[in-house]
């Protein structure tokens, strides 16, 4: 009689793996947001990226010319194009940097945000499952969401248009697509190896927006940006120069430890050649698989900038996360171990100093994130070639098909239409 006093029945084995992970990732996701608005970057850092574009922006409206700073500091300095600073411009209304910068901040999360609602929706998932929160999570844990809020610059409106971009070409809108990449490319010229997406998949009003954008905005910015002639005296040749501060490119990186030329000439052709492969075997999936082709491509084509011009910096990696989307596809290179390890070097929130060896945990810090793009590029390439042989072994009867999971009906009708392929039923 006692015993069924105050007990309960055996609960019912009705265990839901995506509910209890959603209960899980939703308060960490939140936590981690409200973490890195209100702490981190209300309190900023001795790297500011914002106050050089606000006051330039500021200087535009006052009439001020705008290339005034001396560029031979390590300070951060303001690199964009006349036409990006007529873009930028209505931040110049603002009167005071105090009151702007939050303003900035927060629309950089929110785009974020957006952006990682889209990606989750383009790899065919509903907002309401657990791949949502978790990549909100894993996306506000990284360095580059921490350090692009903390530092207020725009790589979050750039991730932005990025997916706008990839999701403008899926739904066959080449001209708004074309548009969107011409305006990132105005804003970051290192964008501009985007356009060979498009015109693989043929879609010459996209190329030719691209171009158009960025080429039109200059033309009408030029004469009324004050001293814009400065553009091209002063800050194009700094653009030019590789610097040895928190610059993570493979020329960051040889200057730094004084690599010998040809040692520098060898690895940059050879991960040159890494990313051409990359892409152009991936390029064999641009029709039956167009949403692989785009995602995986742009990360490669932007980390091969990040790793091959004069300047990268460890906060671009964001440009990373539809390529990392794609594990849930059933054919991806983020389905090997390499490719997320070097995404981790990329993006992971790791310091390295230790008051033993403080110089060296520097280095690792500053440098992990070039082994991280140099391994990203070759388990890209690999993982194509590797396909490539396995189909030439007689591996798969029908290559599409296999991959895909699908049958050779559905595929060419995928590849007529140009959508993106969907996920198996019971995925959601």
């Amino acid at each position: 009689m006692l015993e069924t006093i105050w007990t309960a029945p055996r609960p019912a084995a009705d265990i839901r793996p995506a509910r209890v992970l959603s209960a899980a990732a939703w308060p960490l996701a939140i936590l981690l947001i409200i973490h890195r608005l209100a702490v981190l970057a209300r309190a900023g850092a001795v790297t500011d990226d914002f106050t050089t574009v606000w006051s330039a922006a500021r200087r535009f409206v006052e009439r001020v010319p705008v290339y005034n700073e001396v560029y031979h500091y390590v300070n951060p300095h303001y690199l964009y194009n006349p036409g990006a600073t007529l873009l930028l411009s209505p931040l110049g209304l603002i009167p005071s940097m105090e009151a702007a910068r939050p303003w900035f901040i927060a629309l950089n999360a929110g785009c974020i945000i957006v952006a990682l609602a889209w990606l989750t929706r383009l790899s065919g998932y509903r907002l309401s499952s657990p791949v949502f929160p978790v990549a909100l999570a894993l996306a506000f844990a990284t360095e580059a969401v921490t350090n692009t809020l903390v530092f207020a610059n725009i790589n979050g409106v750039l991730l932005l248009a990025l997916t706008a971009f990839l999701a403008l070409l899926l739904r066959d809108s080449p001209i708004a697509a074309g548009v969107v990449l011409g305006l990132a490319i105005l804003v970051k010229p290192m964008f501009a190896p985007l356009i060979v997406l498009p015109f693989m998949l043929l879609r010459w009003r996209a190329v030719a927006a691209a171009i158009a954008v960025p080429v039109v905005l200059n033309l009408v910015a030029w004469p009324l940006t004050p001293g814009a002639g400065d553009y091209l005296d002063k800050l194009v040749p700094y653009l030019g120069q590789t610097r040895d501060y928190a610059n993570s490119s493979l020329a960051g990186f040889a200057v730094y430890f004084g690599m010998p030329g040809r040692l520098h000439g060898t690895l940059f052709l050879l991960l040159a050649a890494a990313v051409a492969v990359a892409v152009l075997g991936l390029a064999r999936w641009r029709f039956s698989d167009t949403w692989l082709f785009l995602a995986v491509s742009s990360g490669v084509l932007l980390t091969g900038v990040c790793l091959l011009s004069s300047l990268g910096q460890a906060y671009y990696s964001m440009m990373l996360f539809p390529a990392l989307f794609t594990v849930l596809h059933r054919a991806s290179p983020m389905h090997t171990w390499p490719a997320w390890l070097g995404a981790f070097c990329c993006l992971a929130p790791l310091a390295w100093v230790v008051p033993a060896h403080p110089v060296a945990g520097r280095w690792v810090g500053t440098f992990l994130p070039t082994a991280g793009w140099a391994l990203f590029i070759l388990a890209a390439a690999a993982w194509v070639v590797s396909v490539q042989i396995h189909n030439r072994s007689g591996g798969q009867t029908n290559e599409r098909a296999e991959l895909q999971g699908m049958d050779r009906g559905a595929v060419a009708r995928e590849a007529h239409a140009g959508r993106v392929l969907r996920p198996a039923p019971g995925r959601h």
